[in-house]
């Protein structure tokens, strides 16, 4: 991994910094993809506007798990609709949030690189935000080998997340659905009702890997 800067002048202002990150994983890497909004925060909206006024609106136990699968060998992508004006913003909420002294395990923050009202076109009006998140992770793919799927396992909090995942190859009983209630849907034989429950079994839905 490697983080660096870029200045550049704008309209709006004079010199802007850019920061990103580049990641390097290794062609056998298992990940597990995450929606930000309503999967790693308790609601869509409010999950955006609350930590600006301090409040926690994470879902309880999200970040322990996480840390979990991560060291068992996975690799977490973060992937949201969010516009790309709400990169810093996002970034930092992430490698912020922190649970029990556990915080969430670094990997690629992917999201939209639309302005905030064509995005909120595509999410809100059109209600169609898996037209961004199949593109993005089919372009992910198709980093890997033909007949390689990196992707392990998915995690979101709508149908759209669902079928973003279904598209790109995740089997369905690997796919979490979560709601903001803190309950855990899943099309699996293992009975977990919430991240606090499927942190009890990540060994088994997540066994080790070594790459």
């Amino acid at each position: 991994m490697v983080f660096f800067s870029s200045w550049c002048c704008s309209f709006l202002r004079k010199n802007a910094q850019v920061d990103a990150g580049i990641y390097l994983l290794h062609w056998r890497s298992k990940l597990v993809v995450s929606d930000v909004d309503g999967t790693i925060t308790k609601s869509d909206v409010l999950g955006q506007f609350m930590p600006w006024i301090g409040r926690d609106w994470s879902q309880a136990g999200v970040t322990p798990l996480f840390s979990a699968i991560k060291d068992n060998g996975y690799k977490l992508i973060f992937l949201s609709s969010r516009a790309i004006t709400q990169s810093s913003s996002t970034r930092k909420f992430l490698t912020d949030l922190e649970q029990n002294g556990v915080k969430l395990p670094d990997g690629p923050i992917v999201i939209s690189p639309d302005g905030i009202f064509p995005s909120l076109y595509r999410e809100v009006v059109r209600r169609l935000p898996q037209e961004f998140k199949i593109a993005c992770l089919q372009e992910i793919r198709s980093l890997f080998p033909r007949d390689c799927n990196p992707f392990y396992a998915g995690f979101g909090n709508r149908d759209t997340d669902v079928i973003t995942y279904l598209e790109v190859g995740i089997p369905k009983d690997r796919i979490f659905t979560i709601n903001p209630k803190g309950e855990l849907i899943a099309s699996t034989a293992v009975n977990v009702k919430c991240y606090l429950s499927l942190h009890k079994l990540v060994n088994e839905m997540f066994p080790g890997i070594c790459e």
